[in-house]
C-alpha cells in the first residue's frame, strides 16, 4: 500500500478501528499530513458518530469535521471472515489506530500481546478512557465523563455553575496525543531505534495532564482555584468587558509591567499603578474585583474599535468576543484563505485546513468517505477476486462497495 499524496506521512499505511472523536481526531492528523487512512467500519451504520445529526447536506457535523482523507472499508468482525480480512490489511500497515470499548480489541485478537507477536513491525495506538490496572479502566469513558471526573468542569464556568469547556477536549487532545505518539514510533523505526509495539492513550490521562496547573497548585497550596468564567484564576486583570456598542471585549495583563501600561495609558489612573496592593500579580488577584471595576466602567464609555486600538497602541493583549456563527467568515481566517472545499457524499462543504502549515506542502484536503465507499477497492489490492467479493457480499463479512 504505497504513496499516497508525496507528504511527510507518504507511504504510511493506517488502519483504523476508531469511532466518535478521539481516534478518528488521531487518524484525521495523520491523514492532512499524507498516511493513507483505510477506516474500518460495521456494514450495520459504520462509526456511529455518522448519526449524531445530520445538519451537513444529510450528514453529522461530528463525523465530517473528523474524517477527511480516509477510506472506509466496511467489515463485519463478528464474522471470522470479517476479521481474515482486518489481518490481511494490517499484514500491509504501519500502524493500527484503535478506541473501542474496553475489551473489544482483545476479543478481535489485537490485545498487544498478540500484535507483538503476529506484527512485530506494527505500530500500535489504542485509545482507551481511563487507562489499564485502575479501578476505572473496565468503565466506558464519554468526553464529558472524563473531563468531570478529572476536574476539568471544576475549573470551568462558575462557582455555582460548573462547566463542560464546549469543545470535546478530551477527545480532541487524546487525538492529538495519540498522533505525537506515533510519530515518535515511526522516527525510532526511520531511525532503527525501534520497530513496531504497542502504545496506550488514555483520555483521563490526557486530561489529567491538561489540569497541570490546577492540579499543581491544588497540591501545594491546599485550596480549589474556583472557575471565573471569562476569566482566569492565576492572572489579573483580566476577562471579559460590555462595550458601549453592545459588544464584549476581552483584555488584561500577565505580567507587571503590562499592569503599569494598562492603568496608566488605557486607564488614565496613575494612583492605581502606584498602588501597592496591585504592584504584584498576587496583589491584583486579591483585589480582582477592585480592578474589574474599573475596567468595566472605562469599557463601558467606549465603542469595542476604539477600545482595541487603545490597548494595541498601549502594548496590551485584547480580543473580541465572538460566537460561532461569526467566527466563520472571521478576517483572519478568510484574508489567510484557511478555508477550502472538500467533497463530501452529500455534496461539497468547506472545511479548515490543519493548524500547521509546512513549507512547499499543501495538505491533501481529501473527501469525506460514504460508508463502505472503498471496500472493493481495497479488498481487490489486497488480493481479493471478484468471486470472494460477491461471496462475501453475500455472507454478510463485508458492506456494499
Amino acid at each position: 500500500m504505497g504513496d499516497h499524496t508525496g507528504g511527510p506521512l507518504a507511504g504510511i499505511t493506517v488502519v483504523a478501528l476508531e469511532q466518535a472523536v478521539s481516534a478518528p481526531m488521531c487518524t484525521r492528523t495523520l491523514a492532512d499530513f499524507g498516511a493513507r487512512v483505510i477506516k474500518v467500519e460495521n456494514p450495520a451504520g459504520g462509526d456511529f458518530a455518522r448519526y449524531y445529526d445530520d445538519v451537513v447536506h444529510g450528514q453529522a457535523a461530528h463525523f465530517v469535521w473528523v474524517n477527511r482523507g480516509k477510506e472506509s472499508v466496511t467489515l463485519d468482525l463478528k464474522t471470522e471472515a470479517g476479521v481474515g480480512l482486518l489481518h490481511r490489511l494490517l499484514e500491509r500497515a504501519d500502524v493500527l489506530v484503535s478506541n473501542l470499548a474496553p475489551g473489544a480489541t482483545a476479543r478481535l485478537g489485537l490485545a498487544s500481546a498478540d500484535l507483538a507477536v503476529r506484527y512485530p513491525d506494527l505500530i500500535a495506538v489504542e485509545i482507551d478512557g481511563f487507562g489499564a490496572g485502575g479501578p476505572l479502566s473496565h468503565k466506558r469513558a464519554y468526553d464529558l465523563l472524563v473531563q468531570a471526573e478529572s476536574g476539568v468542569c471544576a475549573v470551568t464556568g462558575t462557582a455555582d455553575a460548573p462547566a463542560k469547556p464546549g469543545p470535546p477536549v478530551a477527545d480532541v487532545t487524546t487525538g492529538l496525543y495519540a498522533a505525537l505518539s506515533i510519530l515518535a514510533a515511526l522516527h525510532g523505526r526511520t531511525r532503527g531505534s525501534a520497530h513496531g509495539g504497542s502504545i496506550a492513550v488514555s483520555l483521563f490521562d490526557t486530561m489529567a495532564e491538561m489540569m497541570g496547573y490546577h492540579l499543581t497548585y491544588a497540591r501545594h497550596a491546599g485550596v480549589d482555584q474556583q472557575p471565573l468564567g471569562m476569566s482566569s484564576p492565576a492572572v489579573a486583570p483580566y476577562g471579559a468587558y460590555p462595550t458601549a456598542d453592545g459588544r464584549t471585549v476581552v483584555l488584561g495583563t500577565t505580567n507587571d509591567r503590562e499592569w503599569q501600561r494598562l492603568a496608566t495609558e488605557i486607564l488614565a489612573r496613575p494612583e492605581l499603578a502606584a498602588a501597592e496592593r496591585f504592584r504584584t500579580n498576587s496583589g491584583r488577584v486579591r483585589h480582582r474585583a477592585e480592578l474589574d471595576e474599573a475596567i468595566g466602567a472605562w469599557c463601558a464609555r467606549h465603542d469595542l474599535a476604539h477600545i482595541q486600538k487603545t490597548a494595541d497602541d498601549a502594548g496590551i493583549g485584547n480580543s473580541c468576543y465572538n460566537r460561532p456563527s461569526e467566527v466563520l467568515d472571521h478576517p483572519q481566517l478568510v484574508e489567510r484563505g484557511r478555508w477550502r472545499t472538500i467533497d463530501t457524499p452529500g455534496g461539497p462543504i468547506p472545511s479548515l485546513l490543519p493548524p500547521a502549515v509546512l513549507p512547499g506542502y499543501d495538505p491533501p484536503m481529501g473527501p469525506v468517505p460514504g460508508l463502505g465507499a472503498h471496500t472493493d477497492a481495497v479488498l481487490t489490492e489486497i488480493g481479493c477476486t471478484a468471486t470472494e467479493l460477491a461471496e462475501l457480499r453475500r455472507t454478510g463479512a463485508i458492506g456494499a462497495g
